[in-house]
């Protein structure tokens, strides 16, 4: 066989090769996991993109606020403790493969929303407040904070949901298993029972 019909051989057995990975790849599901991992990932990102925004926030919103209610300490030291918490836990990469990080991290959020809803409460006690334009402003970043915080994380529950039904299925399971790709926490409220009672109004 001459030089260059050896050349030639080579590079089609290469190229059937590279064909068959490619075909190997698609076929067992592994670059759709890849694929889902990284949707995960970039909405895993927003959301703490606008939870770390919330959190720029508070001491511009506690520090106005002390000026106006400084008998109610107890509170703003409860939204003060909160924002601290969110700060110890790492959101690290980590916290989306591990169900009880994340359980921690998802927690230390709530405490900070229960934190500042009972700071709005506080504020409708003060007209004076109510209507100084610095908090205004500042209650309505917060209120489209609160907004964003809720779409990011719809986001990623979507995100999750399709990638635990990738790595779920025949045949990416064994792909998945394979390459060590489980499925993803979620977010879920905490108090479920609590919150499936009907709401009681009083005036």
């Amino acid at each position: 066989m001459s030089q260059g019909n050896l050349f030639s051989a080579r590079r089609s057995i290469l190229i059937l090769i590279a064909g068959f990975f490619l075909f190997l790849t698609n076929s067992c599901g592994y670059n759709t996991i890849q694929v889902e991992d990284e949707k995960v990932k970039a909405a895993w990102s927003e959301v703490l993109n606008v939870y770390q925004r919330r959190a720029d926030l508070i001491p511009n919103l506690v520090n106005t606020v002390k000026g106006y209610a400084a008998q109610e300490k107890e509170v703003l030291t409860e939204v003060t403790k909160a924002r601290a918490s969110v700060g110890s836990v790492q959101a690290t990469p980590e916290v989306l493969n591990n169900p009880e990080l994340f359980a921690k991290f998802n927690q230390a959020q709530g405490q900070m929303t229960s934190a500042l809803s009972r700071l709005m409460v506080v504020v409708e006690k003060y007209p004076d407040l109510k209507s100084n334009q610095n908090f205004l402003d500042l209650q309505a970043q917060l209120e489209g904070t609160e907004n964003r915080i809720a779409v990011a994380r719809n986001r990623y529950i979507q995100a999750v949901e399709e990638y635990n039904v990738t790595v779920r299925t025949f045949p990416n399971v064994i792909t998945a298993k394979i390459f060590g790709y489980g499925v993803k926490p979620n977010f879920t409220v905490e108090n479920e029972k609590e919150i499936s009672k009907p709401p009681q109004v009083q005036f």
